[in-house]
């Protein structure tokens, strides 16, 4: 039987010396071996696309222009319109998508085509059964710009609406010119990659949850891997954002749609929006939607709430009911950054503390997960690593995609 020798303080003083060292030469060999960041995001003074006016407004001069934009088109305090208008651009049309023009139409609500009052110009809603403008509505344009604020998450419907605009000015022969913005979710990849048969609004290509990509980046994307309809490609343009790359953070001027209503919402909202496909709320008809989540039946809980009609959330899930919940409105936005990674115990935690007798899943959740997948891990009892675990291989190999389309500096 062996005895533990008792080390002298010279000894150990050189033993945690040598440690030390050797610990040091493995994270220098892994930092070399596998990029690993060498600074953490941080937020800078970001320049957006729409804010280059020299780069693209000599352009417009004598074009018919269609613009497919919201309230987030803005340059300064200043919507992209107005400026554009007082610029003597010859603006004919406004595409709109989810939430309309001014962004307080309720998620998933209906929005009918429509002239707005400032300016007298057509809106044409692309949402609801009109999601790709007609050959119709493009034939007196000479080009479309998109100027839209993204969230970067696969479930957010702004890409999607990107995609089919693009598909129809491919089709039409007309130039797509997306006027780019930083993505606050821009600095990691994570989640389930999209299954292709489970294809929709809320995800319409086979990328992660969180895909990193600017919404020019993301449009080089799907121009490049051929994802439009029969392969076709968009006469693409694009002006970039100066002063940008995916390490740098990005604090959204404008709330981008109603629901999300603070950068920290904006951060949980990748983790927060699989509640949208069970029998949970995630705070809509309060004042923090998408930073708490709750049911009447949920157990260990010591917080309560009660969702009541609100702009943007007239008809909110359990309208009027008490709700017992976690309030999430204190996790720091350090925390949430520095983790790179979606949080999938809350979910986790819902499931295991919701009574089995209910179904908690409804069919909406593998779309927004992109696959039968999550769920029958979830239902299995996997944990939230294990869980992380099954698509990580496959988001190592959409990276490898990404970094085609990448115009900034990466994050790795």
């Amino acid at each position: 039987m062996f005895k533990c020798l008792r080390l002298t303080g010279l000894v150990r003083k050189f033993f945690l010396s040598a440690l030390g060292f050797v610990s040091m030469f493995f994270l220098l060999t892994c930092s070399l071996l596998y990029d690993v960041p060498t600074r953490t995001p941080t937020y800078g003074n970001v320049i957006t696309g729409a804010e280059r006016l020299d780069q693209y407004l000599p352009g417009l001069r004598g074009k018919r222009v269609g613009i497919v934009a919201n309230h987030t088109s803005i340059i300064g305090e200043v919507h992209l319109v107005d400026s554009l208008l007082s610029l003597g651009v010859d603006i004919r049309k406004i595409f709109t998508p989810e939430h309309g023009f001014r962004g307080t139409a309720d998620a998933g609500e209906r929005i009918g085509t429509s002239v707005d009052q400032r300016t007298g110009l057509p809106l044409i809603s692309l949402y609801g059964n009109n999601l790709k403008p007609s050959k119709e509505y493009l034939e007196e344009l000479d080009i479309v710009i998109y100027d839209i604020q993204d969230v970067g998450a696969r479930f957010y419907t702004y890409i999607s609406t990107m995609h089919y605009v693009m598909e129809a000015c491919a089709e039409n022969g007309i130039p797509f010119l997306v006027l780019d913005r930083p993505n606050p979710n821009g600095f990691y990849v994570d989640g389930p990659v999209l299954d292709p048969e489970y294809r929709s609004f809320v995800g319409m290509h086979p990328v992660p949850v969180v895909h990193g990509m600017t919404v020019a980046e993301y449009a080089k994307m799907i121009n490049g891997e051929g994802w439009l309809f029969g392969g076709i490609k968009a006469d693409l343009r694009y002006v970039a954002c100066e002063d940008y790359d995916h390490l740098t953070l990005y604090r959204l001027p404008v709330r981008p749609s109603p629901n999300l209503q603070t950068q920290l919402a904006i951060y949980l909202y990748p983790s927060l929006c699989f509640f949208e496909g069970t029998i949970m709320s995630v705070g809509r008809g309060t004042h923090f939607p998408f930073m708490g989540f709750g049911h009447p039946l949920l157990t260990n809980s010591d917080f309560r709430f009660v969702p009541v009609s609100t702009e943007g959330a007239r008809f909110p899930p359990l309208l009027g009911e008490i709700v017992n919940g976690i309030d999430l409105t204190g996790t720091r936005e350090e925390y949430l950054i520095e983790r790179r990674a979606l949080n999938l115990e809350w979910l986790l935690f819902a499931y295991a503390n919701t009574p089995r007798e209910i179904e908690f899943f409804n069919n909406f959740f593998s779309r927004l997960s992109g696959s039968s997948l999550l769920r029958s891990l979830i239902e299995s009892g996997l944990t939230a690593s294990e869980i992380s675990a099954s698509w990580q291989q496959d988001v190592e190999d959409f990276k490898k995609i990404r970094r085609k389309y990448l115009l900034y500096d990466d994050f790795e």
